[in-house]
């Protein structure tokens, strides 16, 4: 008798143990797999701020649409819904199948689809008799103005976060909270009618109005376009702001970037250049040149400098483009109306190395500036006890260093501001607060801008810059045809970044414009002119300056 009631004990033994197990000790995970799989928990997925332009114009909204997923284990028939798929959103039935058999109760199919065509998925599903399938509220971005200001505005991934442009340096204003839905679901994967049910509601993000001006920006990029394929350049770009203020009305790189399709877009097109590569300035330097020159009182725009046909800088012979074989005497404003290279190497050497560092330092030259865009960078500018004569000779004319063009547009945005820096920016309102950017430092003195200014005012009407010209309007401006280095340390043939930055009305500028070609075999005073003056034409007009004469 001993034996079989030591059996039933030992029994009764494992039994109390397994139920100890399964209730005390293993219980709380049990629950949790039995909650999951009869619960179903989605992301609400909050609405993005919309982003304006400075004329209350909608760039970028949020749109409702669905999102389509399917729970495998109540899918009927897989290679149905397979083909249905395929033929509702595109691509192959393969392309569907492996999620529609995956091992689990949650695979999304297609993220951001039109809620109408969602709908006639649901339904063509439902009419072949298919189980499985389902559709969940969701946002996705527009845009208005299709592929305009797509480098500016940015790329939004799959999950609703910025990932280039302004939609991510602003993301955390213009995300929002994501909410949380939780439904118990029927064995078919169906919700459950009066069963558990959670929720937590969405935050939508804050709306911006920022800087552009759509009509600008839709003129630049359409000028750049074509002038990139009339002059056969590698790239193109276009900076146009308002000096006094530093609110950028319109910016682009070739090539540009559409953000109603992604699928293909080059890597280049991801990122604003002018802010995010350097480049060799070239002669639109000389602006700096001759203001630190004349603010250091090392010359004034009518000092005579006895300029000869070239001259040494290091190991490099320095000439003119005209050919002149020939000295002349020329002044600062003869030597920035003919663009002349050996007349800056003077102006440079009349400054000296201490006072033309310290001026370029004041006009921001090898600094960043502050730009609210990602991936800024500050160039390459030799300074401290590294900058020789050398240096110099090169510098004053515009080679020699590497810088993004939103630098040299700022620098001379401070001659167009009464010698005053300002930071370039997009963002103007968060919600309904006004946004507030730092005041400006000095570069240099008013009366050295308004020097400067009226030198420049010459390369357009005697000089260079003739092609700038804009009917009705004083314009001020200064070329540049900047050699490119090339993977030997020299520099390539026939290969310019042609450039051409300036403002107007020239006495009481409201508007800077740069242009500028990468890679060309032409000279600014051709390429660079020409856009710059349609461009500019097209800001002055959208911006309500009414012509001088």
């Amino acid at each position: 008798m001993r034996v079989p009631l030591l059996f039933v004990a030992a029994l009764a033994v494992l039994a109390v143990g397994k139920l100890l197990w399964l209730t005390v000790i293993d219980g709380p995970r049990l629950a949790a797999k039995a909650e999951a799989n009869r619960t179903n928990t989605v992301t609400l997925q909050a609405k993005r701020g919309t982003i304006y332009d400075r004329n209350g114009n909608v760039l970028a909204m949020s749109a409702e649409c669905r999102t389509l997923y399917c729970d495998p284990k109540q899918v009927s028939d897989a290679h149905a819904a397979a083909q249905v798929l395929a033929e509702q959103l595109g691509g192959t039935a393969q392309d569907y199948l492996s999620a529609l058999t995956q091992d689990t109760t949650f695979v999304y199919l297609k993220k951001k689809v039109d809620t109408s065509v969602a709908d006639e998925v649901v339904a063509a599903l439902s009419k072949a008799g298919v189980t499985g399938v389902y559709e969940l509220p969701d946002m996705k971005r527009v845009y208005p103005y299709g592929a305009v200001a797509g480098q500016i505005l940015g790329v939004v991934g799959a999950d609703g976060d910025g990932l280039t442009g302004l939609e991510l340096q602003y993301n955390d204003i213009l995300s929002g909270v994501d909410g949380e839905r939780t439904m118990e679901m029927g064995r078919d994967g169906t919700p459950i009618a009066g069963g558990a049910y959670r929720e937590t509601a969405s935050q939508d993000g804050t709306d911006i109005v920022i800087s552009l001006d759509i009509d600008v920006q839709e003129m630049a990029e359409r000028q750049i376009v074509e002038g990139q394929e009339t002059y056969k350049a590698e790239s193109g770009h276009v900076i146009a702001l308002d000096p006094s203020t530093g609110e950028i009305l319109a910016a682009c790189t070739t090539p540009l970037l559409d953000l109603t399709d992604t699928s293909e877009a080059a890597t280049e097109a991801l990122t604003l250049r002018s802010v995010t590569d350097s480049y060799e300035p070239g002669s639109v330097l000389k602006v700096v040149t001759t203001a630190v020159g004349i603010d250091s009182g090392s010359f004034t725009a009518e000092t005579s400098f006895d300029v000869p046909a070239s001259t040494q800088v290091g190991d490099d012979t320095v000439t003119d483009d005209d050919g002149r074989d020939y000295a002349m005497s020329m002044t600062p404003r003869e030597i920035m109306r003919r663009s002349s290279n050996v007349g800056a190497v003077l102006m440079g050497r009349a400054i000296g190395t201490d006072a033309y560092q310290k001026g370029l330092a004041s006009f921001g030259i090898g600094q960043a500036t502050g730009i609210d865009y990602p991936g800024e960078v500050s160039g390459l500018v030799t300074a401290g006890p590294s900058f020789t004569v050398t240096n110099l000779g090169v510098m004053a004319f515009g080679q020699g260093l590497a810088i993004p063009t939103i630098q040299t547009a700022r620098a001379v945005a401070a001659i167009a501001n009464k010698g005053v820096l300002t930071t370039p920016h997009f963002l103007i309102y968060k919600g309904t607060e006004k946004v507030q950017w730092p005041e400006g430092t000095r570069a240099c003195s008013p009366e050295t801008a308004a020097t400067v200014t009226d030198v420049m005012e010459t390369v357009v009407t005697e000089g260079t810059a003739k092609n700038a010209a804009v009917d009705g309007y004083d314009v001020a401006a200064k070329t540049g045809t900047g050699e490119q280095a090339d993977e030997s340390g020299g520099y390539k043939s026939d290969s310019f970044l042609s450039s051409l930055v300036g403002f107007a009305p020239a006495k009481d500028p409201q508007v800077l414009v740069y242009v500028a070609f990468n890679g060309v075999p032409y000279h600014a005073s051709v390429s660079a002119a020409p856009v710059f003056s349609a461009i500019m034409g097209e800001a002055l007009l959208d911006m309500g300056v009414s012509p001088e004469s």
